[in-house]
C-alpha cells in the first residue's frame, strides 16, 4: 500500500499496536525508527502537539495516538475487521479500551519507583487486572471471540512488556494461579503469528529497560 509510513521506537509497545493492526488487514508500510532522544524534524512536524511516536501518516496526512490510529485504520480497510460489527459490542469494545487507556499508566510507577510507591502502584496493577480478569474476558478466548480485535491490541502491551517490567522490577504480578484467564490469553496473544513475528527481542527489552530503570532512580535521588 503505497503511502503508509509509521514512525515508532522499538522498545515501546505503542508502535506494536499499529504494527499489529496493519499487519492482520494486510496493509504494508514503511517504518522508520526514531531517536526520542534526538527527535527527527520530521516527527516534531507531524507531532506537533504531543511530539511522540507513534505517527501513522498516510499520503502525507499525520495521525496520531495509537488507538485514534488503529480506528483511522479500522474506517480506511475494513477487511479483517478489529471491531465487532454489531454497534452494542463495539460499544463494549470501545469501553474496554477506554478503561485501559485510563487504568495502563498504574503499571509505569511499577517499574520507575522503589519503596511505598512501588507498593502502591503494584496494588493499584493488581486491582486493575482483577476487573480485566473477572469482567472483560469472561471465557473467551480473546476479548472478542476467536479472533484477535482492539481490545486485544489496547492489552497488548501486558502480553510482551509487562513480563519484562516483572523480571527487571523483581516482582511477579500476573501469576497464572491469580489470573488463570488472563494468563491463558497472554499465552494465546503471543501465539498468533501476526504477534509472534511481530515482538522486539526480549533479551535486548530486559537490557535496556534495566539501564533505563537504573538511570530514573539514579535521577530521582
Amino acid at each position: 500500500m503505497a503511502g503508509v509510513k509509521l514512525h515508532g521506537t522499538w522498545y515501546s509497545p505503542f508502535p506494536y499496536r499499529v504494527i499489529w493492526a496493519l499487519k492482520l488487514k494486510g496493509i504494508s508500510y514503511e517504518y522508520i525508527e526514531e531517536d526520542l532522544s534526538n527527535k527527527s524534524p520530521l516527527l516534531l512536524q507531524y507531532n506537533p502537539v504531543h511530539k511522540k511516536i507513534p505517527v501513522l501518516v498516510h499520503s502525507g496526512k499525520p495521525i496520531c495516538e495509537s488507538m485514534i490510529i488503529i480506528e483511522y485504520i479500522e474506517e480506511k480497510w475494513p477487511q479483517t475487521p478489529l471491531l465487532p460489527s454489531d454497534p452494542y459490542e463495539r460499544a463494549k469494545a470501545r469501553f474496554w479500551v477506554k478503561f485501559f487507556e485510563e487504568k495502563a499508566p498504574a503499571i509505569w510507577p511499577l517499574y520507575r519507583s522503589t519503596g511505598e510507591e512501588q507498593k502502591k502502584a503494584l496494588k493499584d496493577s493488581l486491582e486493575m487486572l482483577k476487573i480485566v480478569e473477572e469482567q472483560g474476558l469472561g471465557e473467551k478466548k480473546f476479548f472478542g471471540g476467536e479472533s484477535i480485535g482492539i481490545v486485544d491490541i489496547a492489552f497488548g502491551v501486558i502480553a510482551h512488556w509487562f513480563g519484562v517490567f516483572e523480571e527487571v522490577v523483581e516482582v511477579k504480578v500476573l501469576e497464572a494461579h491469580a489470573f488463570p484467564r488472563l494468563h491463558a490469553w497472554k499465552e494465546n496473544f503471543e501465539e498468533v503469528p501476526v504477534i509472534k513475528e511481530n515482538l522486539p527481542d526480549r533479551d535486548k527489552m530486559l537490557d535496556y529497560f534495566k539501564k533505563r530503570r537504573m538511570e530514573i532512580l539514579s535521577a530521582s535521588q
